[in-house]
């Protein structure tokens, strides 16, 4: 326009909607061109290098450069290697029910230790959360859910099914072949929250006594030093260790007086004496007399007598 029309220069820029100073810029020739091509050559090579690692490089190659730098043009080159977000388990709180009876809740979880050559082993606990027993302590290289299910197998035939297993997201409790177990048995799963062991806390605390006990205190030659040492101590900690939480009573005694007064409270109350019977042959109170009916009258000689003229007014 300017060369056509003999515009001026503000005109001209007017016209076509162009700022003066953009119109005159210069541009300046890239300084960073030979850097970012190596990076971009580096990071085709390295594809899960991340900006300072290729500063790291580029640096060790002759660039000298700041990490800065590297960083702008490695975001202007769109290079940022992309991360995996990890799929986090979301559960619901489990409800903490009231434990009343033994076999009603049964705690599991898995610790870890090692034997005199290094190797390590797996420890699968289970907890009675009611009488706090140990029924079984099982040792291992590997403990999977297989072997997690005979162990509870076992448990059941000496005492019993429980109606529920509480324990946490692991493999071996989340496992195909465990809720499957759990489902043909009728043996309701209750899975914690992650990262809230404290949900679990009956066989967390047992877990405590059982680590600075006995796996702190012992000195493993090898697995089947382990398994002798481990089960002499759960077969204490039942039958000889005092629970604070059971009045100082070991676990067994606290299993053996719940279980009697279960007995007691089940058996049948005894029947009558054969020529007593009615409401007047003192049975009645006694768990013997039959309940009265609500429409039968009361005696005469038990009914109230009515109140006198004027007594509420004192008269």
């Amino acid at each position: 326009m300017m060369a056509e029309f003999a515009y001026s220069e503000r005109q001209a820029c007017k016209l076509v909607e162009v700022d003066r100073s953009s119109y005159r810029y210069d541009p300046r020739p890239d300084r960073n061109g030979a850097l970012r091509e190596a990076m971009i050559a580096l990071a085709r090579q390295k594809p899960r290098y991340g900006y300072r690692r290729l500063w790291a490089v580029l640096s060790r190659r002759g660039h000298d450069v700041n990490v800065k730098r590297v960083y702008r043009l490695y975001q202007q080159a769109h290079l940022a290697v992309r991360r995996l977000k990890r799929k986090r388990l979301e559960r619901a709180a489990p409800v903490n029910m009231l434990l009343t009876a033994a076999n009603q809740e049964w705690g599991l979880d898995f610790m870890c230790d090692g034997v005199a050559s290094g190797r390590g082993i797996r420890i699968l606990t289970i907890v009675d959360g009611f009488t706090r027993e140990c029924p079984a302590i099982e040792v291992g290289v590997s403990v999977g859910s297989r072997r997690v299910t005979r162990v509870l197998e076992r448990i059941i035939e000496e005492r019993g099914a429980p109606k529920s297993l509480r324990c946490d997201n692991g493999p071996e409790f989340t496992s195909r072949h465990f809720i499957a177990w759990c489902e043909q048995r009728g043996i309701a799963l209750v899975h914690i929250e992650p990262g809230r062991p404290m949900q679990n806390g009956y066989v967390e605390s047992f877990n405590g006594r059982f680590r600075d006990e006995c796996l702190n205190a012992n000195w493993f030659v090898n697995l089947v030093d382990a398994k002798e040492k481990i089960e002499s101590w759960r077969k204490e900690y039942n039958g000889e260790h005092p629970h604070s939480s059971l009045a100082y009573r070991t676990p067994a005694e606290f299993a053996k007086t719940c279980s009697e007064l279960t007995s007691r409270m089940a058996a049948t109350p005894p029947s009558p004496p054969a020529g007593l019977g009615g409401s007047h042959d003192g049975a009645r109170g006694q768990g013997f007399a039959p309940p009265r009916k609500s429409s039968a009258p009361w005696p005469a000689a038990r009914r109230r007598r009515a109140a006198p003229a004027g007594w509420l007014t004192g008269q």
